[in-house]
């Protein structure tokens, strides 16, 4: 079984990707960022999990084949984000992508605010327990090191208490970290909306100026249709009279011509 999983993988690495194909992996990673599963697992198993959900929807791709088809997409998103969206149609999936970072930014932002909560509430709980450990040290020290020797105890207790507040401060500066890069990464999707937007205004205004030219140019058109219809009607009114002043001096010619015939009889 599992040679035959591995050589169906060879196999599907020279299968292009159908733009169907291609929606549901989309669709399933978004899943996963709804359900904040990418949070709770390491990468390798994010991507079996996607895998499993493609598999679950008829398509057999494996965990690395999903995770380079998703760079793919996201490198032609971010090249396309931020450019004219005249250009546009060369990322297909741009608005299914855009939907799946939007929903992130979303869902990292309330867990940043969520921590951010939490953090205040730990720090008000742990200020009564911090400054009765300074107490207590201070305490020890006034003891010397005849305490120390006499009481074992004591030392390891101090011991475990630096341990634990080393620990307290290295946690303290991963979340600041964390919330750091959240919150550049939020200033990022926050610029990337306004440019999208401003994009799609200057497209809109754009618009409009083609229809009035447009429409301009039109009636243009009809106006010299107008003006070639009269003249075409002046060109044949003057012919018919032509023709009618013709005809006038023939009939005149001939009644001349008969009454001197009739003259000479």
């Amino acid at each position: 079984m599992m040679e035959a999983g591995g050589a169906g993988g060879r196999d599907e690495r020279v299968q292009q990707w159908g733009a169907q194909e291609a929606r549901d992996l989309i669709a399933a990673r978004g899943e996963m960022e709804r359900e904040a599963v990418a949070a709770r697992r390491s990468v390798k198993t994010m991507w079996e999990a996607v895998a499993a959900r493609l598999r679950e929807r008829g398509y057999r791709r494996t965990a690395d084949q999903c995770k380079c088809k998703w760079k793919n997409l996201v490198n032609r998103y971010k090249g396309k984000e931020t450019s004219d969206p005249e250009n546009g149609r060369h990322c297909p999936f741009f608005e299914e992508l855009h939907a799946v970072f939007t929903e992130r930014a979303r869902t990292m932002q309330r867990q940043l605010l969520e921590s951010e909560s939490g953090a205040s509430v730990k720090k008000k709980l742990k200020r009564p327990s911090g400054d009765l450990s300074s107490r207590e040290s201070d305490d020890e020290d006034d003891c010397g090191e005849e305490s120390e020797d006499d009481n074992p105890m004591h030392s390891r207790k101090r011991k475990a208490d630096d341990k634990k507040q080393q620990s307290q401060q290295m946690s303290r500066a991963g979340i600041s970290s964390i919330h750091d890069l959240l919150q550049d990464f939020l200033v990022q999707q926050q610029q990337i909306d306004i440019q999208w937007r401003e994009t799609m205004e200057r497209r809109a205004q754009e618009r409009l100026v083609f229809e009035q030219e447009w429409r301009q140019s039109m009636q243009k058109l009809e106006h010299e249709r107008l003006m070639l219809e009269h003249s075409w009607m002046e060109r044949e009114e003057q012919r018919r009279m032509r023709e009618e002043a013709r005809a006038e001096k023939r009939d005149a010619l001939l009644t001349t011509l008969l009454n001197k015939l009739l003259q000479d009889l």
